[in-house]
């Protein structure tokens, strides 16, 4: 995250400690997420028959499938108890209640992604629950990559007020395609949990990239100088250009994979990083958004000053 600068006079309230520690933890999750899609991958989820013990231990010999489904509840609580740490920093350091409140969400979303991963191995990996646990992670990491921005200096600072002069409006098409995005992970992941076919994840796949380049160019079109809004169309193009490309060789890794005993390297490493790639782009559209809203005032109609002290504006932000 970049500094403040001279446009952003005013001091923030929350001590940046709180920032970083926000930060830290987003960083924690997507090493939870690979180790949650490492499972799957490697068919280890039930490997573990036990819950919340492994094998009535512990620490239990971390071999075979044992290493990858203990290993992903080891972080997975370490995660946890990094979460509430967080939120009680914020209770104690934040003055905005509804920061306070995003804080308990998260702890309360930890939580319940705990008990629907102990539901999975209780049940036998029903596809359901296995999907509500994949949909769970990806809401939990968006919730504390967002707590990283209100907290950051930069949404803190006093920032110049830009007017929108297109439509439709683009904070409601930010809005509205991370809204997709978050829904076709839904179907991404019912479809590894076998949950139905892939005919509506590859629709939503089209539906996605559809919205991702319409909101893209509407950035880079309207607000192609302002750095903290172009900075996160490109990130978002960029990761949905790479997420359509893992998903063709996730797609061919899967359908090879039918006629193999054992996961191939080439499907755990497409597989794993299409999941990977996935929340990244998720949590860079939800970025994205953020900063509209932040930045856009909502009921603008007249077209935006491009001046120099504005095409400067640059931030602390996740």
């Amino acid at each position: 995250m970049s500094s403040a600068t001279a446009v952003q006079n005013k001091t923030a309230q929350v001590p940046q400690s709180v920032h970083r520690f926000a930060l830290f933890l987003s960083g924690c999750i997507v090493l939870l997420l690979i180790a949650g899609a490492l499972v799957t991958s490697n068919d280890a989820g039930l490997a573990v028959p036990d819950w919340p013990l492994s094998y009535g231990s512990l620490l239990p010999p971390m071999v075979g499938g044992i290493f990858y489904e203990h290993g992903h509840r080891m972080i997975a609580t370490a995660v946890g108890i990094l979460t509430i740490i967080l939120a009680v920093m914020l209770a104690r350091s934040e003055p905005r209640r509804w920061v306070r409140n995003l804080g308990w969400t998260a702890l309360g979303l930890v939580i319940a992604q705990g008990i629907l991963g102990g539901l999975t191995v209780k049940y036998l990996l029903p596809p359901p629950i296995s999907t509500a646990h994949a949909t769970l992670a990806q809401l939990f990491f968006i919730t504390i990559v967002s707590i990283t921005c209100f907290t950051s200096l930069w949404w803190q600072s006093d920032l110049p007020q830009l007017d929108d002069p297109g439509a439709p409006p683009l904070r409601t098409l930010a809005s509205v395609t991370t809204a997709a995005i978050f829904i076709q992970l839904i179907l991404g992941a019912a479809f590894r949990h076998a949950a139905f076919g892939i005919l509506p994840h590859l629709i939503g796949a089209v539906v996605v990239f559809a919205l991702v380049i319409f909101t893209g160019r509407a950035v880079r079109k309207r607000f192609g100088q302002i750095r903290d809004l172009r900075r996160w169309g490109i990130l978002l193009q960029s990761l949905i250009g790479v997420q359509i490309l893992l998903g063709v060789a996730a797609y061919w890794a899967v359908a090879k994979a039918i006629h193999e005993a054992q996961p191939s390297t080439a499907y755990i490493v497409t597989t794993v990083t299409h999941v990977l790639v996935g929340a990244l782009t998720l949590a860079a559209s939800v970025v994205l958004t953020l900063s509209c809203f932040r930045l856009i005032r909502g009921n603008a109609t007249v077209a935006v000053a491009m001046d120099a002290p504005v095409s400067r504006t640059q931030g602390s932000k996740a």
